[in-house]
């Protein structure tokens, strides 16, 4: 049995980090760039949720590389980015709240012990604590763009790592999408140009229903948008951000304009 006092308690303290950051909160670029996965960070009050070490850090409990890509594409572009302070494991952020992958409990060979037997009360504790904070500031940052008169482009961004399974996966980059065509189309396209190995809806797809960030304030808000997974192996280290970063840099900065965004707000 849960003992009250202890089902009481905040997840996250007054010193932790908040359930998300911010970059360049005030750009008046139209982009806007989410790293749902950005962390390997749990709430002191969950402690180590029953992991060693190696799997409180391995690919399911953070995107491997995409913070620091996301964090530099930001700061290159001067667009505004959010991105989640906590692992996916404590909740995840790109999955409907009652996807069994919302607090995923087995993958890829590893248990997540502080995910089993979950109580509904725990559940709805940190979806009000970081997976709902997350998605209001991204919908607070989208709303601040529009009100500058201008249309954001959505990225999203990730990371997969290059082994599931047992099976290696060949593709280098996956641009993920349902709706919007035309930007994935520009995406994949350059990506290509430039030499990678893009998988079209590979190695996932932007149809299937677990991708909720996307689906809830890209085709919500009918912004043009578009998901891009980056293999871990090639930003696992700094200087391999920075290279991806600067890649991106002029594609994504570009996007606005061939999709025919405005992409300067009225003087006022």
């Amino acid at each position: 049995m849960t003992n009250t006092a202890e089902s009481e308690k905040p997840l996250l303290q007054s010193h932790e980090p908040g359930p998300y950051r911010v970059i360049n909160p005030d750009s008046d670029r139209p982009i806007l760039l989410v790293c749902d996965h950005a962390s390997c960070r749990f709430p002191e009050s969950l402690g180590d949720m029953g992991l060693d070490p190696f799997a409180r850090r391995c690919h399911l409990a953070i995107d491997i590389g995409a913070a620091g890509v996301t964090e530099r594409l930001a700061n290159s572009l001067n667009a505004t980015a959010v991105l989640c302070n906590y692992s996916r494991l404590v909740v995840d952020c790109n999955r409907e709240l009652l996807d069994s992958g919302a607090f995923l409990q087995f993958g890829d060979g590893i248990v997540v012990p502080g995910n089993c037997n979950l109580h509904m009360h725990e559940k709805e504790q940190r979806s009000e604590a970081i997976y709902w904070p997350y998605h209001r500031e991204i919908a607070a940052q989208i709303q601040r763009i529009k009100g500058n008169g201008l249309v954001p482009l959505f990225v999203s961004i990730h990371s997969f790592t290059p082994v599931l399974n047992g099976e290696y996966r060949p593709w280098e980059m996956g641009v993920l999408w349902d709706k919007d065509e035309p930007s994935a189309r520009i995406l994949i396209d350059e990506l290509r140009d430039l030499g990678y190995r893009v998988g079209d809806n590979v190695p996932y797809s932007g149809k299937a229903p677990q991708d909720f960030t996307v689906d809830h304030h890209a085709e919500g808000e009918g912004l043009p948008h578009v998901a891009l997974e980056v293999r871990q192996d090639l930003v696992s280290h700094s200087a391999e951000q920075d290279h991806v970063a600067k890649q991106l840099h002029s594609i994504i900065g570009s996007m606005p304009q061939k999709l025919g965004l405005k992409v300067q707000r009225a003087s006022a």
